[in-house]
């Protein structure tokens, strides 16, 4: 976490949290949720706004965490902005070299675990957590399925939540 951002939690303790306001979908990409694209739906079909300025977006990624409740935020300063998931709390990137990094950047660590969900998408569990390998890297994930490196086992999408213990909908949570 960011310096600067440290300092304002710790100048600000009480500023409320945000919810509904950002969104990260199954490709890894932020979006900005106003209140009238919250209007329209929830997410992601809803989605809201495409964020492409590169300094917000490795803002976010430094400042990426998540809570005890397994609800993941932004940490934007001294207020606490929950993300809306399409699917995990991380999207898995397969490099040429053979390494998995996270949407963020921050590699993936050993990996446990692969899962293949109903609809054929493929899960990675690794010492970072649960996370989608982006559909751009089926390609190269087929590849280390077939070496043998991977050997996913069917999973339900729906159960991943509770079986990881991440929040998919901070929002949807507040108003239960």
């Amino acid at each position: 976490m960011d310096d600067i951002v440290k300092a304002a939690m710790a100048k600000w303790p009480n500023v409320p949290h945000c919810y509904g306001w950002l969104g990260l979908d199954a490709r890894g990409n932020w979006y900005m949720r106003d209140d009238r694209t919250q209007a329209q739906g929830a997410f992601p079909v809803s989605k809201g706004s495409l964020l492409k300025h590169e300094k917000l977006i490795d803002f976010i990624h430094r400042n990426y965490a998540a809570d005890e409740q397994g609800q993941w935020f932004f940490q934007n300063g001294p207020q606490r902005v929950y993300v809306e998931l399409e699917a995990t709390p991380w999207i898995w990137r397969l490099q040429p070299d053979g390494s998995v990094v996270s949407h963020t950047g921050a590699p993936s660590g050993a990996i446990s675990e692969s899962l293949l969900d109903e609809a054929g998408r493929l899960y990675l569990v690794t010492e970072r957590g649960v996370g989608l390998v982006h559909s751009a890297d089926m390609v190269a994930a087929a590849d280390v399925v077939e070496e043998g490196l991977w050997t996913p086992r069917d999973a339900d999408a729906s159960t991943l939540p509770s079986r990881f213990g991440f929040e998919p909908s901070p929002q949807g949570r507040q108003k239960t």
